[in-house]
């Protein structure tokens, strides 16, 4: 019994010691283009944003990477999850977190940019080593709201350090928007970044114009894109950001894919969009790629679709924009407390599957935090409400005035789903 216990322990642990070996990153021009290699094959980061979860499904639509945004401080879950990637073949982007001016961190404290420059160190040699390791990205936007240009001077420090430590894997920091200035920065100041992290959302198309002239010529990753941001949307005549349907931005992520992403092949390495998960930013559903519940959206076929070429066998449900007392989100509704009205939404799916409608209404929120810091989900408002089971519903509207935001989602049955929201504001009878 003990020699065979003996043999499987052997032949467990070859596996895993091979699989210790480091993956080795470049970035080589060939042809006058640039090109990532993964131990010397060439990969394009056809990728996603992903804080937990959802690694099984991003391999089988099709995603080979997923960026992270911190390496948090417990050590055994990061394993895991890098464990995780290497199992279902996925690369991973690992994000450092650094101190942003705007949550109060002091680039002219010289011992603060010593101490963060430190503690990420010993977080690079906590993983380097890792198989599924694609590459370091250093802070998340460090360029919004910021005026202190030492910030740029503690990203190449940090830098140096993370390539003394680990001479395996390239660098980047993410900008969100970026411009002449601002790439003059950083080559000035952090001249040993290996490439670029940009976020774009609805102005992604003018990315060509942008590197044109902003003067970079280096590699690049789009490291966040997605849908048309809220700060960018129309707006209602109280300033409520109004949300594209779930199918309108599928749509759109197709559209975006295809015309700037793919269509760049000498500086473009690939892109991760955001969010393969759910997040509250403005609404529980404006960034994530899956409702909250679970089900994934149109969203997900249309990243399967440009990552693979071909659509999955079962779809999510279509929808078209909401409408309630027959006006659009457009058309600022104002409604009087505690009267009734009736909204519809028109939702078909293109397996034929029996369609569930999900209602329910919420406060709008009130919230003005930016670059994707965190948001509660606003209370949500009991009502009386009767649906009809096709995309009708009738409600009695709130009794306080105050502003709301109507929700629907659409469920197939097979863990799929589409959505759309729109906002209103009740005024006092």
């Amino acid at each position: 019994m003990l020699q065979r216990l003996f043999v499987l322990i052997l032949v467990v642990a070859v596996p895993l010691t091979a699989a210790a070996a480091p993956s080795q990153v470049r970035i080589v021009q060939r042809d006058g283009a640039y090109v990532m290699l993964v131990d010397g094959q060439p990969f394009r980061v056809n990728g996603a944003g992903m804080s937990s979860g959802g690694q099984e499904a991003l391999a089988a639509r099709g995603g080979n990477s997923f960026r992270t945004w911190s390496t948090g401080t417990d050590h055994a879950e990061v394993r895991a999850m890098l464990d995780r990637a290497q199992r279902n073949g996925l690369k991973v982007a690992m994000g450092i977190e650094v101190g942003n001016e705007r949550h109060g961190f002091d680039y002219n404290d010289r011992e603060a940019v010593k101490k963060q420059r430190e503690r990420i160190r010993r977080e690079v040699a906590l993983y380097k080593d890792h198989p599924a390791v694609l590459m370091w990205v250093v802070g998340n936007e460090l360029n919004l709201h910021y005026s202190n240009p030492k910030v740029w001077d503690a990203v190449g420090g940090i830098t140096d350090t993370i390539h003394q430590e680990d001479p395996n894997h390239p660098v980047m920091t993410t900008l969100a928007g970026f411009d002449r200035k601002l790439i003059d920065l950083l080559k000035t100041r952090a001249p040993s970044l290996d490439l670029i992290g940009i976020q774009l959302y609805g102005d992604i198309g003018a990315l060509p114009e942008k590197l044109e002239s902003s003067g970079w010529t280096g590699p690049y990753v789009v490291t966040e894109w997605g849908p048309t941001g809220h700060w960018e949307s129309p707006l209602t005549a109280w300033k409520a950001p109004i949300e594209d349907d779930a199918s309108r931005k599928a749509i759109l992520l197709q559209q975006r894919y295809e015309q700037v992403i793919a269509a760049d092949r000498k500086q473009g390495l690939g892109s991760y969009v955001f969010l393969w998960g759910n997040k509250q930013e403005r609404t529980p559903t404006w960034y994530g790629l899956f409702l909250p519940s679970g089900e994934s959206t149109p969203a997900v076929d249309a990243m399967q679709y440009v990552w693979t070429g071909a659509w999955p066998t079962n779809r999510a449900p279509s929808i078209r924009p909401l409408t309630l007392d027959g006006r659009v989100a457009i058309d600022s509704i104002t409604l009087a407390a505690g009267k009734p009205y009736t909204a519809n939404v028109e939702s078909s799916d293109p397996e034929g599957d029996p369609l569930r409608y999900r209602w329910t209404v919420l406060h709008e929120s009130s919230a003005t935090s930016i670059g994707g810091d965190r948001e509660d989900v606003p209370p949500d408002v009991a009502l009386a409400m009767e649906e009809d089971g096709s995309g009708g519903l009738r409600f009695t509207a709130p009794s306080a005035a105050g502003m709301y935001r109507l929700f629907v989602e659409v469920h197939d049955g097979h863990g799929h789903a589409a959505y759309a929201n729109l906002p209103f504001r009740v005024e006092a009878r």
